[in-house]
């Protein structure tokens, strides 16, 4: 079994530190949480090898949506650098996914909504590799609140600077090692383009990263380049942060509105990402793709 190289000691003393504010509503996503584990990877599935010599940096990499992503490009031939935060265990249990297919993965442990901690991530990374091929923006947070009264600016700050910031300090600080041609892939949500009433300061992000995209797309610098900038909008999927995040109450209906009437999985998501990653879409930026069970947005 191949072993996993951790670029960065997991515990508390080597730990990056956060923003505040971050004790008392930071919520904690590891899978141990969750009583309906998400379905990180198809039934049947045969790789194809579409991004054999690849190199794929993925932040929100250790469960749900990011791990599923990092799974199906490990297993189309990318080397995966795993960027997480907290949840150690999910880090270590993806990681060890990815090695049985083949693939020796990187883990790097940051708060992306913190600048000090970016600039310390793009510099291992940039002195352990001198190109980038893709860059997953996935790492988010989210904070429900049923009244508008009840939001701090502090939260609404915080979640800006995971959310948007973030991407935006990550996506600098690692331009300069992007290949010709590379792929950048924004996880923005649904609540970008419908709304939601009780994630007012996560929508206002999320639709903060469809403009990022549709932007960055059309900057010089990345036309120059030819680095595609694309997003992926997922509707209610089945990841750690719903539990975490939502009562027992609101979890009963999750997904039940949409046209298909559930919620999705993880790997029902992730082949949106491997698209957009691919010589495939080479003609393809600026764009977002919906994978939300058929719920008809505009943009």
């Amino acid at each position: 079994m191949i072993v996993v190289e951790e670029e960065s000691n997991m515990d508390n003393e080597h730990r990056p530190e956060s923003q505040e504010p971050k004790k008392g509503y930071l919520q904690k996503d590891e899978e141990t949480y969750f009583s309906n584990k998400p379905q990180l990877e198809a039934p049947s599935y045969s790789p194809g090898k579409s991004l054999k010599g690849k190199l794929a940096v993925i932040t929100g990499g250790d469960s749900g949506i990011g791990a599923a992503t990092a799974i199906l490009f490990a297993k189309e031939g990318a080397q995966i650098i795993l960027i997480h935060y907290e949840s150690d265990t999910d880090a270590e249990e993806t990681a060890e996914r990815i090695s049985e297919v083949g693939v020796k993965p990187l883990i790097f442990s940051a708060d992306i909504g913190n600048e000090d901690s970016i600039n310390k991530l793009v510099e291992k990374i940039r002195a352990k590799f001198q190109r980038i091929d893709i860059l997953v923006n996935n790492a988010g947070e989210q904070h429900v609140h049923e009244h508008f009264q009840d939001i701090t600016s502090e939260e609404f700050i915080r979640t800006l600077q995971t959310n948007i910031l973030g991407m935006f300090m990550l996506t600098k600080g690692l331009f300069p090692s992007f290949n010709q041609g590379a792929s950048i892939i924004n996880t923005t949500s649904i609540t970008a383009y419908a709304g939601a009433p009780e994630l007012i300061d996560y929508s206002a992000s999320k639709g903060a990263i469809v403009s990022f995209t549709r932007s960055l797309s059309q900057n010089k610098d990345f036309l120059k380049k030819e680095i595609r900038v694309n997003a992926v909008a997922p509707g209610p999927i089945w990841t750690p942060l719903i539990p975490s995040t939502f009562n027992d109450e609101q979890l009963k209906s999750w997904g039940k509105t949409t046209p298909l009437g559930r919620a999705g999985q993880p790997y029902e998501v992730a082949p949106a990402y491997l698209y957009l990653a691919t010589a495939a879409s080479r003609y393809v930026t600026g764009q977002t793709i919906h994978v939300n069970g058929g719920t008809i947005v505009n943009g």
